[in-house]
C-alpha cells in the first residue's frame, strides 16, 4: 500500500460515480426527466433546493435504502447535499445497491446558489 493510498483510504470513488461542476450538473439535469436527489435533512431541503429534486435524507437509515430501491437503477441519479460530503457517501451506497451511473454536484447546494 502506498503512502497516498493509506492517507486517502476510502476517499476514492467507484467508477460508477462522477463529480460534476455546477455548470455541467445544471446542463445535465435540464435535459428532461432525470432522477435528482437531495440527500440533506428535511429542514435543509425545505430551506431551499434544486427544482424537481426529491428529498431522501442520508441519515434516515433503512428509509434511505427503501426510497432509493423505488428508483430506476439503470437511469443516472444526480445527487447533492450541502457541501458534497454526504452526497459522496450516498453515492458509494447507491453503487453498492446496484446503481450504474451516479453524478454528484461538486461543492453541493451551496455552490448552486451562487
Amino acid at each position: 500500500m502506498s503512502l497516498l493510498s493509506f492517507l486517502f483510504k476510502g476517499q476514492t470513488l467507484p467508477d460508477e460515480v462522477e463529480i460534476l461542476d455546477r455548470e455541467d450538473y445544471k446542463k445535465a439535469i435540464s435535459k428532461g426527466k432525470v432522477q435528482v436527489v437531495d440527500v440533506r435533512t428535511k429542514g435543509e431541503f425545505m430551506s431551499g433546493h434544486i427544482k424537481g429534486a426529491k428529498n431522501i435524507d442520508l441519515f434516515q437509515g433503512s428509509a434511505f435504502e427503501s426510497a432509493f430501491s423505488k428508483l430506476n437503477k439503470d437511469k443516472p441519479v444526480y445527487l447533492y447535499c450541502q457541501s458534497g460530503n454526504r452526497s459522496r457517501k450516498a453515492a458509494r451506497k447507491l453503487v453498492k445497491m446496484g446503481f450504474t451511473k451516479v453524478y454528484d454536484l461538486r461543492g453541493g447546494y451551496r455552490t448552486w446558489t451562487y
